[in-house]
């Protein structure tokens, strides 16, 4: 996953499984440059990146994606456009379901699920009865 810069928040709504975020998208982010010549748009790997790291910043999860579903950019996102970032948490599952819009523009949206299985720490030591040591 790339890092990109995240985006100004104008407003946010923030509820127990759900976020609204305004995002202002700045015509002079450094993502616009060569993304294209003729018409500058928000790449979609800079848009997955921004619902990855905001929904795990608000929802608790480490960014450690296992699979993208049902992943849809509808519209173009342009320099100097304020969006509105919806993400969903479905805890059971560890996945965030997440749109870009603005009105009934809809930009983007996918569901993200993420890898919660524990880190194996594979350096630990393990004494004669079998229980490991810190």
């Amino acid at each position: 996953m790339i890092k990109s810069s995240l985006p100004p928040i104008l407003h946010s709504d923030i509820g127990i499984d759900n976020i609204e975020l305004r995002l202002l998208v700045a015509a002079d982010l450094e993502y616009f440059n060569g993304h294209f010549p003729e018409q500058a748009v928000l790449p979609g790997v800079t848009q997955l990146d921004w619902a990855v790291r905001l929904g795990c910043q608000h929802f608790g999860y480490s960014e450690a994606v296992a699979n993208l579903e049902v992943l849809k950019f509808q519209q173009l996102i342009l320099p100097g456009q304020e969006v509105t970032l919806s993400i969903s948490n479905n805890a059971a599952k560890a996945k965030l379901t997440f749109a870009y819009n603005d009105g009934q523009n809809r930009y983007a949206s996918g569901r993200i699920a993420f890898d919660t299985s524990p880190l194996v720490n594979q350096s630990s030591d393990v004494n004669n009865n079998g229980a490991s040591q810190c």
